[in-house]
């Protein structure tokens, strides 16, 4: 019979102190403070003693057990705020207190409520613990999993055990799951369904007839188990596989600490394969067999009481079995856990590193285990691998093993520093995957890269070579970045491996976001890209300074993480590192300039109006040649691709594409292109056109009513539907046109009705009424006293309404407009943050900014995001006689920039420092007051 075991690496290293100190005192039981059992006991027997019927005896045993469960989770708890990670006292504690639970209940079913002095040998009843209470780990919340054996088919005594029992656990909360089998089901089932059989590889004796689990065990191992190695091998990296697509890579900022990808499920796979093959639950024995070095199964304990601390934190914190790290709980998490805010970061941040570096640690130890399996031949190959019908020619000092990229002679091998690098170079010309063993002994020599190879100019050249000359840059990165190689080749790197930004915008870890960021670059090169980023593309087909960009991609987050700015930190860095990996005097300068810059056209694009002359002629001053345009265009398109699926969109392009195609011309024809006059003339004629059909009058009126901004701030396919709005239009109409525009993956509203003060308010509030969120957005007058408003919206998940959804949006939006919903009052329902959305703080910021716009002084807000803050915004402004012309709305996750063009009540800049501040108090009292109501 297996016997109640360590069952963990944790707790194996805890056995290996043990052994070291033999000859010492027998330790008292380790949980004596966790519950007097014989106290316990002593009191359940009690309080039965004169009870009548069943009812009344599992009333009475509930009462006595759940005193006792409600004191010993508590102490479990305790020992766990007083040594907030450390997890091996919490997880044994937590099983401890379960048994105890169960054989007490297991006690008072057999011997008081279907007492069965002399049962037959068809009576014998087993209690199992199996599965995750099996292996000895358990989380506050963890699922009680049970298995009920009996010798042949359950009999009515046992059938009657089993549901009382169930009975007083189910009365205690516990979420059992359980089965009732035979040992002959065991054997049936576990051969049909590898959960079931995961299940039985980790079971323990609990209660009841022993030797009926003593058979169970000996028949697993030797009808079961034996000589099905490397099927149960591949059932279980089969089901990794399944679940990591499932849940998303170990860089995704809101983790999940079971079944993510370096998360516990995939040490526990670990543990069931050794356990498999070399029968032992002992995992030392990998270290004795070669599996793993001591300092790699040092990585293992330590990973896994990591996660083991974080995952019955967020149980405890959350009052429930919650396995996601969402960003609530990360703030709580972090803070249980005892760290601090330290050198501008927020604790959080540092706490989610440690996380994301243990994750990481879990996935090298996973590929270092599996190549050994290979290695024995107990696991195949990958399959791409093995489809390779003849292994490439191999440079000197590598040959191929089981299709992977391995090193002939070790000490060879480091005798040259330069092989450091060598390696990922042959990886990429071979296509090979580099073997596990290879990647050890990087691993255990990254001194040998020091500042003299650091400065060699070949070493240099090989890391230019890796980004530029394969295709496949990222590949060679991300196991460089994996084995500590990138970070000791450019230690500038090392802060930023694994750091996590707090916020809802970033999908990734800055270390994998410039990875990505390096392969959507990649991706537009080998032109895979053409349809869907087409001036990009173009950019690239016609000739840029590729070390140049690769450089500035690579470096332009490098500053995060700290106090100062972090595009101007990531310059003064760029500044030193570029010099060393190669680049001449005007490349750094240009490097420099691309990260110090690097967010500037995704700012002007996405917070300005480009429609404004003076957007793209500061643009334009700012960039000042064509070749900073095209790699600063191309940097920003693979920057915004890298934050994470769906961030790039229709919308974005448009904007970007536009401001290059302007900034483009400007800087190859002069300023004079922008001219606010030729824009005018030439939009007027393009609606002439558009407008085919429309008598000489009509035309006349429409091209007259309307002043320089309308021509210039909208596409001819607005002004055409306008043109459509206002012929004819009565003084006290109101008219609606709903339309997709697909081109910017947005629904467009255009409104036409008579002007009046706070018309863009009203316009706001209706739309925020029916849960759209607005994109951007402009309002005009014209001359003959009409308003024409033109709304881009989404909806909560980001795209346009579907159309069965516009007839409502239009019939919500008529309502408001003609006062039969007053909006102030009906948006606050609806203006409230989500739970796991409060944890963010976002500090208020606004400026007053009279050079970025001829006309319009421009008011940029940048705030906490919430359904209701545009409408507050414009409706502050609008209380204070302010006249939007037209608002750009940006928004980063929780963050949102909305950005207004305004004017006074005499059609005047907003000069005054004076007028300025006490707008900027009644803002952020706006701010302030809608907040505390969404948090509410």
């Amino acid at each position: 019979m297996t016997q109640p075991h360590p069952a963990s690496a944790a707790q194996a290293s805890k056995s290996l102190t043990n052994e070291q100190n033999a000859g010492a005192p027998a330790a008292s039981n380790p949980f004596d403070d966790v519950l007097d059992v014989a106290a316990l006991r002593e009191k359940l027997w009690q309080s039965i003693e004169d009870a009548a019927d069943e009812r009344a005896i599992r009333a009475a045993v509930v009462d006595v057990l759940k005193e006792g469960q409600k004191t010993g989770r508590a102490a479990v708890a305790a020992r766990l705020e007083a040594q907030p990670r450390n997890a091996l006292p919490v997880t044994t504690g937590y099983t401890w207190l379960t048994d105890q639970l169960v054989t007490l209940t297991f006690e008072v079913v057999t011997e008081r409520i279907h007492r069965n002095p002399n049962p037959t040998e068809g009576e014998r009843l087993t209690v199992l613990a199996v599965g995750g209470y099996g292996r000895g780990e358990m989380a506050p919340f963890s699922d009680v999993d049970l298995l009920f054996l009996t010798p042949y088919k359950i009999t009515a005594w046992a059938e009657s055990v089993i549901e009382s029992m169930l009975y007083i656990l189910w009365d205690l909360k516990l979420k059992v799951g359980h089965s009732s089998r035979t040992v002959k089901d065991c054997l049936r089932l576990g051969a049909e369904d590898f959960t079931i059989r995961t299940a039985m590889l980790e079971h323990r004796f609990i209660a009841g007839y022993e030797p009926l689990a003593d058979e169970l065990d000996s028949k697993l191992w030797n009808t079961l188990f034996k000589g099905t190695e490397a099927e149960f091998i591949e059932a279980k990296l089969a089901e990794r596989d399944v679940r990591h697509t499932k849940q998303g890579q170990r860089y995704m900022v809101e983790p999940n600490i079971k079944e993510g990808k370096g998360g516990l499920r995939d040490l526990q796979s670990l543990f069931w394969i050794a356990k498999y093959i070399h029968h032992t639950d002992d995992l030392r024995k990998l270290v004795r067999t070669g599996v793993f070095r001591p300092e790699e199964f040092d990585t293992f304990v330590k990973a896994e009481n990591f996660l083991w601390a974080v995952r019955c934190h967020l149980h405890l914190a959350s009052g429930r079995a919650t396995e996601q790290l969402t960003f609530d709980m990360q703030v709580e998490v972090a803070a249980r856990m005892g760290y601090v805010d330290k050198g501008g970061r927020r604790a959080v941040e540092i706490f989610m590193q440690d996380f994301f570096r243990h994750a990481t640690s879990v996935g090298d130890l996973t590929r270092i285990f599996l190549t050994s399996l290979e290695a024995s031949q107990q696991k195949e190959p990958p399959l791409l691998l093995r489809l390779l019908k003849r292994a490439p020619k191999m440079k000197e000092g590598y040959e191929v093993v089981n299709n992977r990229l391995a090193i002939t002679d070790d000490a060879a091998f480091l005798a040259d520093k330069m092989n450091m690098l060598r390696i990922f170079e042959e990886a990429l010309r071979t296509g090979l995957l580099i073997h596990a063993d290879a990647m050890r002994l990087i691993s255990a020599n990254l001194h040998l890269i020091d500042r003299d190879m650091r400065n060699d100019k070949e070493a240099q050249r090989i890391f230019l070579d890796l980004l530029l000359k394969h295709g496949n840059p990222e590949r060679a990165l991300r196991r460089m970045n994996e084995l500590g190689v990138l970070s000791a080749f450019i230690p500038e790197f090392e802060p930023i491996v694994a750091m996590m930004q707090f916020n809802m915008y970033h999908h990734y870890t800055v270390d994998e976001h410039t990875i990505q960021c390096i392969w959507h670059l990649s991706e537009i090169e080998n032109g895979h890209l053409e349809e869907d980023l087409p001036v990009a593309s173009s950019i690239l087909k016609d000739g840029v300074n590729r070390k140049v960009l690769y450089v500035a991609l690579l470096l332009h987050d490098i500053g995060k993480g700290r106090d100062e700015d972090h595009s101007v930190l990531g310059a003064k860095i760029a500044r030193k590192v570029a010099p060393r990996l190669g680049l001449n005097k005007q490349e750094c300068a240009t490097v420099e300039w691309l990260v110090r810059y690097h967010l500037l056209m995704s700012d002007m694009a996405q917070k300005r109006d480009i429609a404004d002359p003076r957007t793209v002629r500061d643009f334009a001053k700012a960039v000042q040649t064509k070749e900073r345009l095209d790699l600063l265009c191309v940097l920003t398109v693979c920057d915004i691709r890298g934050v994470g699926p769906g961030t790039w969109n229709n919308w974005k392009a448009v904007l970007i594409r536009a401001l290059y195609r302007q900034t483009r011309r400007a800087l190859e024809d002069g300023m004079e292109a922008l001219n606010r006059e030729n824009r005018g003339a030439e939009a007027k004629k393009a609606l002439r056109e558009a407008l085919e059909g429309w008598d000489a009058k009509d035309l006349r009126i429409e091209t007259g009513r309307h002043y320089p901004p309308y021509w210039q701030g909208l596409h001819v396919t607005a002004h055409k539907v306008f043109a459509e709005l206002l012929r004819d239009i009565g003084d006290d109409e109101i008219r609606i046109d709903i339309h997709p525009d697909e081109d910017r993956d947005a629904t467009r509203v255009c409104f036409a009705l008579a002007d009046h003060p706070g018309i863009f308010s009203r316009l706001a509030g209706a739309l925020a009424l029916v849960g759209a969120n607005v994109v951007d957005a402009r309002t005009f007058t014209s001359k003959d006293g009409f308003a024409t408003a033109a709304f881009w919206i989404q909806d909560g998940e980001g795209a346009p309404y579907e159309d069965v959804r516009i007839p409502r949006l239009r019939d919500m939006i008529s309502k408001t407009l003609r006062g039969e919903v007053l909006a102030r009052e009906a948006i606050k329902p609806r203006d409230k943050l989500k739970k796991r959305e409060r944890a963010f703080n976002v500090p208020t910021s606004i400026t007053f900014d009279n050079e970025g716009s001829e006309i319009y002084t421009i008011i940029e807000v940048d705030t906490r995001d919430r359904p209701g803050l545009l409408f507050d915004l414009t409706r502050t402004l609008a209380n204070a006689n302010v006249y939007i012309a037209s608002a750009v709305i940006a928004t980063y996750g929780e963050q949102v920039v909305d950005t207004f063009y305004v004017k006074d009540m005499f059609g005047l800049k907003f000069h005054s420092e004076n007028k300025q501040k006490a707008l900027e108090t009644k803002l952020r009292n706006a701010i302030a007051e809608g907040a505390e109501r969404a948090a509410q």
